[in-house]
């Protein structure tokens, strides 16, 4: 298996564990966003949606720009790349050994 860098891997898992975090990944998925449009669908205060920004911010997931007095994010697709590889390494260490498994137990059949 693949040797992850666990701090980051980590601070991956720990935002996409927050239903509002993901909602704000699967609204930055569509496009660049300014904080007052991840807002709107969201319903809820300013600084409450600012501390699920600077989480995914912090995680590597998100990009922050300041263009005057807008800001504005971006999705940041690498640190969902390596969280991938991740759990692809464990399915596949899984369907070994269910494999294993399965063969097993036909040879019991017999």
């Amino acid at each position: 298996m693949v040797n992850y860098s666990t701090p980051q891997l980590d601070s991956v898992f720990s935002a996409l564990a927050d239903p509002t975090r993901r909602a704000i990944l699967a609204q930055l998925t569509q496009g660049e966003s300014s904080i007052s449009e991840l807002e709107t669908p969201q319903k809820m205060s300013l600084p409450g949606l600012m501390k699920h920004v600077n989480v995914l911010e912090q995680a590597g997931l998100v990009e922050r720009e300041k263009k005057g007095r807008v800001v504005r994010c971006r999705l940041a697709a690498e640190p969902l790349k390596n969280a991938a590889g991740w759990i692809e390494d464990y399915r596949r260490f899984w369907e070994q050994n269910l494999d294993s498994l399965a063969d097993y137990l036909a040879r019991q059949k017999d």
